[in-house]
């Protein structure tokens, strides 16, 4: 059956559910380790392992509901059902991880934590594998995927963005018995309500949305795959030595990405001075940055290939991301209050997100171009696995950069429960000095995995054309 060309309507549907899988990762992200420790009262070691158990534990999930989705049969096709199945499951679950009990001792909210961890990053797991695999079943065109990814990161990064945004412009405020709004429960509790039940809402509209182009999407064969061979054939596609290398690059990302967000807000708070509402304006400036990511990584792409401006663009996330930390250690940045301080601080913040963005886009879309790759090869389509050995990589790893977080909190000796004037300069200083070396030592090796990838466009365009011909002879 021949497929409509993708609508807007249809564009805007599936990149709306990412919106579930964005207020995730920046509540896991920027709020969960300061919540659990500061607020709490956790220690930051005792979160960050609870966390990395409990994404390492899930993400063994993933390739498996990659594999199941990939040969699902149904009259709803291989992914809807799973999308349709997980919306109130992550709602509740995410409510519940905002809302611990209290009274509890350090034993119980650790395996709490771990708990509720696991339910939600499985659900996510259950919707985002299925939806993120629809990218490469919607389009095979080498350029379109790449709009395509950009609609999904826009969603993403602004649904995220816009929640996170709100928690601290709106949720977290200073009270009478807790001055310091970052550290205010309530705030954090209706955080949690509203981020539920926008997940659960966007969940439904995405899935309903692309419903329409079920007909048009392919189906696994009529046969009956037993464990041995499922087994064999989902390693398979995830040890793809196309995939391999954005795999390596994957992990690097996320331990660099779990690592410098987790601690983001211990910077902005302790290092730097800034309030919640100035905090706010990074989340703020973010936009400008995503919109101009979205704007250029499509000629960027064009005018020197996915893989050449993913490379230059990872160089340059954690050049500007970074720079503001060396140059005050070495006495050559404003002091904290100073009047340019914060401005400085945004425009190193909006470039180096910038740059890190449109190297999630490039990367998603050189993901979705290994699908023709692995079927010229094995005559199988592995969307879902492929989705899931990515998700997999970024689950365990952005578990072990937030799990390494906490460490270096503990390393430095970094005071629980404390308040910005609390905190001595020396621990400040040693916990930029650990920070900076780290972060650099895993972007650059993100960036040698990266330049072993070997698609191009003329490459994949010659793999299009041998499909088809093996198509039409079949």
């Amino acid at each position: 059956m021949q497929e409509p060309p993708l609508s807007r309507s249809t564009k805007l549907s599936y990149g709306v559910g990412a919106v579930a899988l964005g207020l995730k990762d920046n509540g896991f992200s920027y709020l969960l380790l300061l919540f659990y420790n500061q607020v709490v009262g956790m220690p930051a070691p005792t979160v960050g392992l609870a966390i990395m158990i409990a994404l390492v534990a899930d993400a063994l999930l993933d390739p498996v509901i990659g594999q199941v989705s990939d040969n699902w049969r149904s009259r709803w096709g291989r992914r809807h059902p799973f999308m349709y199945v997980s919306a109130l499951p992550i709602a509740v679950s995410y409510f519940l991880l905002w809302h611990p009990p209290t009274g509890w001792t350090d034993q119980a909210m650790f395996f709490y934590l771990i708990a509720m961890a696991m339910v939600i990053r499985t659900f996510i797991a259950v919707f985002e594998i299925p939806s993120s695999a629809l990218g490469a079943e919607l389009t095979s065109e080498y350029h379109a995927r790449t709009d395509l990814a950009s609609w999904r990161a826009a969603f993403n990064w602004y649904g995220g963005l816009i929640m996170v945004m709100l928690t601290f412009q709106v949720f977290l405020t200073a009270t009478p018995e807790q001055p310091v709004a970052q550290l205010n429960r309530g705030g954090y509790e209706l955080y949690g309500l509203v981020a539920s039940v926008v997940m659960f809402v966007v969940i439904l509209i995405s899935a309903i949305g692309t419903h329409r182009r079920i007909p048009y999407l392919r189906q696994p064969p009529i046969e009956r795959i037993g464990i041995t061979r499922g087994l064999r054939e989902m390693f398979e596609a995830m040890l793809n030595k196309a995939l391999l290398p954005m795999l390596g690059a994957g992990v690097f990302n996320a331990m660099a990405y779990g690592l410098s967000v987790a601690l983001a807000l211990y910077f902005n708070t302790y290092f730097w001075g800034f309030s919640a509402g100035e905090v706010s304006l990074f989340i703020l400036a973010q936009f400008g940055s995503s919109a101009f990511a979205l704007s250029i990584a499509g000629p960027l792409s064009h005018n020197l290939g996915k893989r050449n401006a993913a490379i230059l663009c990872k160089v340059l996330a954690p050049a500007f991301g970074l720079t503001p930390i060396v140059l005050r250690l070495f006495g050559l940045f404003p002091e904290n209050g100073s009047t340019g301080l914060l401005p400085i601080m945004l425009v190193f913040h909006l470039l180096s997100v910038t740059a890190a963005s449109v190297v999630a886009i490039l990367v998603g879309s050189m993901c979705a171009d290994v699908v023709e790759d692995h079927e010229l090869k094995t005559g199988r389509r592995s969307e879902g696995v492929m989705a899931a050995a990515n998700l997999f990589v970024n689950k365990t790893t952005s578990g072990i950069g937030i799990f390494a977080s906490g460490m270096l909190l503990a390393l430095v000796g970094f005071p629980e429960g404390a308040t910005p004037a609390s905190v001595g300069a020396e621990t400040l200083r040693n916990l930029a000095l650990v920070y900076v070396p780290t972060i650099v030592i895993m972007h650059a090796c993100a960036v040698a995995c990266i330049m072993g990838y070997k698609i191009t466009r003329e490459s994949h365009a010659r793999t299009l054309v041998l499909l088809a011909e093996r198509r039409a002879s079949n």
